[in-house]
């Protein structure tokens, strides 16, 4: 990572680093959320991490953005003052800080500095556990800090030579550990691609079973692990944090009515995600793009839920997701505003929208109605012709109550069955052939998933 906080932490890191949060409100910015809500989201982040104690928090309202210091040579001086006076160690910057403005900040104020995209970055590495979230972390901060060598290597000298030495010994060593990340990038890119063909074995398996998935998506922190956990029974943690959980979890559930799901609790979204993030964390959040129904978690009783929702419609769009994926929206945490809030109202107007508490499970009958309904796929008649010895695909058939009748034959049966496609694929699965199971439906289409592995084989879901 770029700055590790335990150096500052002292031996150990017994003793917590004391931090500074500031949020650059800079007139003019195309901001859709209040500054004082966007310093208390920051200092939120701040105390994500571990051994971060908080001071203070504030807003610094500038014209423009100084190229060389962010901030004007006034405040400069203002916020040294108060750094010095309160023994600040860690500056944290709610916003983008170019690397020359990094490095003379810090020599200003003789203080380690982070911007949010390096914060984010440090509450990430923290948080991974799996191998593939470890890898993606380590690859996004890579790529962060690839571009802010220039503060790695100011004690070099850059000399300007001549005769066609134009680069000095500075620049010579910036070059050579810019190639040294590239390396280690390349490497990062290939075990990551190497987990991603798992992952789609995994999805190939699971689209032969197949159980729908649902995927839990929203804003960190607006109670998609504590929805998860009532739902399936797991034990996800689940804290009043930013980004308590990274690492997508995935369990099969059986939900009220009988249906049975996979059901995926993926990383909590943010605003200004940062780009390395989004396209190092891309394997994972294909969960959501293999979906058959994306369920939006929303904190409905915090006071920018409209702009909290607005950037995760944002994500995914950018993603890739398609609009033809089905949606619903569950308002969590409505059991912190009343009954006759107006926010109830209308969500009980609009289609689509279920008012419900993770905590309490007030509501969540009604999601779990929803769900069900939104995947109950159109069945459809089709005839199927099986051999006598094809008795594990009969009895299969039966089981599952499609056979609307038999007619016996010389070689084999001839059975109308009525089923919805996700059934016509699991039937097709338990042949073992999806291009044989594709005949036999009459209808001479392979499959998409003829190719993968069933269920249960070498590749389990």
């Amino acid at each position: 990572m770029t700055i590790r906080i335990d150096e500052l932490s002292g031996a150990g890191g017994k003793r917590p680093t004391r931090a500074l949060v500031l949020h650059p409100d800079i007139r003019g910015a195309d901001n859709a959320r209040a500054p004082e809500g966007a310093l208390a989201e920051g200092m939120a982040l701040a105390r994500a991490l571990p051994g971060i104690e908080v001071i203070d928090g504030l807003v610094v309202r500038l014209p423009r953005a100084h190229p060389g210091h962010l901030f004007g040579s006034g405040k400069v001086e203002e916020l040294k003052a108060r750094i010095e006076a309160e023994e600040i160690e860690l500056v944290l910057v709610d916003g983008p800080v170019t690397p020359v403005q990094q490095r003379n900040l810090e020599r200003e104020w003789s203080v380690k500095l982070l911007d949010r995209t390096g914060l984010i970055l440090e509450i990430f590495a923290d948080r991974a556990r799996t191998r593939e979230g470890v890898l993606q972390v380590e690859l996004a901060a890579l790529s962060y800090q690839r571009t802010r060598l220039v503060r790695a290597w100011t004690h070099l000298e850059r000399q300007r030579g001549g005769l066609g030495f134009v680069g000095g010994p500075g620049e010579t060593q910036i070059e050579a550990d810019r190639r040294a990340i590239d390396t280690q990038m390349v490497r990062l890119k290939r075990q990551l691609e190497k987990v991603a063909r798992t992952r789609e074995l995994h999805r190939a398996a699971r689209r032969k079973v197949p159980f729908p998935v649902v995927a839990l998506v929203g804003y960190t922190n607006a109670g998609k692990s504590t929805l998860f956990n009532r739902m399936t029974g797991a034990t996800v943690l689940a804290k009043d944090m930013l980004f308590a959980t990274l690492d997508p979890t995935m369990r099969a559930v059986e939900l009220p009515g009988g249906l049975e799901v996979i059901l995926s609790d993926t990383v909590g979204f943010i605003s200004d995600l940062p780009t390395q993030l989004v396209a190092a964390f891309r394997a994972t959040l294909e969960e959501v793009l293999e979906a058959d129904l994306i369920v939006h978690v929303r904190d409905i009783a915090h006071p920018e839920t409209e702009a909290q929702a607005q950037d995760v419609e944002t994500i995914l769009t950018e993603l890739g997701v398609a609009e033809t994926v089905p949606k619903i929206e569950v308002w969590n945490k409505a059991d912190l505003l009343t009954p006759d809030d107006a926010l109830m109202t209308v969500a009980a107007r609009r289609d689509g929208v279920f008012a419900a508490s993770a905590l309490t499970g007030a509501g969540l009958e009604a999601v779990f109605s929803a769900i069900t309904t939104a995947l109950d796929d159109e069945r459809q008649g089709a005839v199927l012709e099986l051999a006598y010895d094809q008795g594990r695909a009969r009895a299969w058939l039966f089981a599952e109550g499609l056979v609307q009748s038999e007619d016996p034959g010389e070689a084999g049966s001839e059975l109308t069955v009525h089923w919805t496609a996700r059934q016509r694929r699991r039937f097709e699965a338990l042949l073992g052939d999806g291009a044989e199971g594709s005949d036999a439906a009459g209808d001479g289409e392979a499959d998409d998933d003829s190719g993968a592995d069933p269920a249960g084989d070498d590749h389990p879901a």
